[in-house]
C-alpha cells in the first residue's frame, strides 16, 4: 500500500500532433561576413581588428559599426591568421606614370632589393589618365589592403590627392620624374645642383658655347637643372644665349631632334648638356648622322647616370642621381606608421655628383 503523499509528476508525452525540434544552433559572424556587408576586403577588415592605423577612418568607423551591430567575436583562428598577416608585412604600392622610362627601371629595382629585405612585396601600377582611372587604382589598392604609397608622377590633382589621403597610408612622393604644388612629403635628388655641376665641368674644359636640351619645363626638376646651368655661366662670365636652349620631354626622340636643331645653327655648340641619360642617347644619335666624333669634335654630359650611360660609346659623362637610394628611402618611408618619424616631413633631398668618362674633353681648336 502506497503512503500517502503528493501525486509523483511524469514527464507528459508529446503529442503526436506537435513534434518537438530543438533549435538550430545561431551561425557565428565572421570576418568575411563583416567584409562583404562593408564592401571591403578580409583583409581591411583584419587591420581593423588588430588596430592597424593604415585604414581610412571612415572605412573603419563602417566597419567598426557592423562588427558591433552583429555581435562579432574574433576566434583563435582568426587571431592568429591576422597575426601571420602582420608578420608577412603586405604590399607597397609605385604609382608611375611611365614605368619603362630606365629611370623607373632603376627605381624599380632598387625599391623591390629594400621591400625583398623588409618582406613586403612591390606592386607597379601605370596611372590612367582621368579621374575613373585614378579611382580605379585606389580602390584597388584598398582592396589589396596595401601598407603604404610611393608615387612617381609628373602631376596628381588636388583632387586625387585627397582621394589618396581618406585611405590613410603613408605616402610619399618621389622625383625629379615631377614635382608638384602639395602637401605630400617628397623625397629628391639636388637638380640644381647637379645642372650646375655638369655646366661648370664643360666651361672648366674651355667650352663657351654649351647647349641645353631641358625636360619637360612644367616638371620643377627640369627648371632647376635649367637654373643650374644658367648660374653656372654666369658665374664664369658666359651669357645665356636662349637660341642654345632646347626644350625636350625626357625621352630618346626629343634629344635627337633637339640635338639636331643645336647642331643645325649657324654657330653650334661645341658641348651639348641633357637633361636625362635618355635625351643623351638620342644626342648622340644627331652626332653620328652628321658624321661627327664624340668628344672629338662635340662633348656630351647627361643626368641620372641609368646603367644606358655606361653602353654607349663613347661611356657618358654625367651627373649621378642616387636612384636607387631614393627608392629605398621612398619603401622605408611607405612602410612607416603615419607620423612616425620615417616619414619625411616636407622636401628631403640627396645630394647629386658628377661623373666623368670618355664623352666629355677641351674643345677642338681651329
Amino acid at each position: 500500500m502506497r503512503a500517502p503523499g503528493p501525486e509523483p509528476r511524469w514527464p507528459r508525452r508529446a503529442s503526436p500532433s506537435t513534434p518537438t525540434v530543438s533549435p538550430a544552433p545561431e551561425r557565428k559572424v565572421t570576418v568575411a561576413d563583416v567584409a562583404a556587408e562593408a564592401g571591403v576586403s578580409v583583409a581591411t577588415v583584419s587591420k581593423v581588428l588588430n588596430g592597424r592605423p593604415d585604414v581610412a577612418s571612415d572605412t573603419r568607423t563602417r566597419i567598426e559599426a557592423i562588427l558591433s551591430a552583429r555581435g562579432y567575436v574574433p576566434t583563435k583562428r582568426t587571431r592568429r591568421a591576422a597575426t601571420t598577416e602582420e608578420r608577412r608585412g603586405g604590399l607597397v604600392e609605385m604609382l608611375f606614370n611611365d614605368p619603362s622610362t630606365p629611370w623607373a627601371a632603376e627605381m624599380i629595382r632598387g625599391a623591390e632589393l629594400t621591400a625583398r629585405a623588409a618582406r613586403v612585396g612591390i606592386v607597379v601600377s601605370v596611372r590612367q589618365s582621368g579621374s575613373k582611372g585614378v579611382q580605379q587604382w585606389l580602390d584597388d589598392v584598398e582592396h589589396r589592403g596595401s601598407r603604404g604609397i610611393v608615387l612617381a608622377l609628373s602631376d596628381f590633382s588636388p583632387a586625387d590627392q585627397k582621394r589618396v589621403a581618406k585611405l590613410g597610408l603613408p605616402t610619399v612622393l618621389v622625383d625629379p620624374v615631377g614635382d608638384f604644388d602639395t602637401d605630400l612629403p617628397s623625397i629628391g635628388a639636388g637638380n640644381w645642383g647637379g645642372g650646375m655641376a655638369a655646366t661648370r665641368h664643360l666651361l672648366e674644359l674651355g667650352h663657351r658655347r654649351i647647349g641645353i636640351i631641358t625636360g619637360p619645363m612644367r616638371f620643377l626638376c627640369s627648371q632647376a637643372r635649367l637654373a643650374g646651368y644658367r648660374v653656372a655661366l654666369e658665374r664664369a662670365g658666359v651669357g645665356s644665349d636662349p637660341s642654345l636652349i632646347a626644350h625636350g620631354d625626357f625621352h630618346h626622340a626629343s634629344g635627337l631632334a633637339s640635338a639636331a636643331g643645336l647642331l643645325d645653327l649657324p654657330e653650334p655648340p661645341t658641348a651639348i648638356f641633357a637633361a636625362n641619360d635618355e635625351q643623351g642617347t638620342g644626342v648622340y644619335a644627331a652626332i653620328q648622322q652628321r658624321g661627327l666624333r664624340i668628344p672629338h669634335d662635340i662633348s656630351v654630359v647627361g643626368f641620372d647616370d641609368v646603367p644606358m650611360s655606361q653602353w654607349v660609346s663613347p661611356p657618358l659623362t654625367t651627373v649621378r642621381q642616387p636612384i636607387a637610394e631614393l627608392a629605398a628611402l621612398a619603401i622605408r618611408a611607405a612602410l612607416s606608421r603615419p607620423g612616425a618619424p620615417e616619414l619625411p616631413q616636407g622636401r628631403m633631398e640627396l645630394s647629386t655628383s658628377l661623373i666623368v668618362r670618355e664623352s666629355t674633353a677641351p674643345p677642338r681648336t681651329g
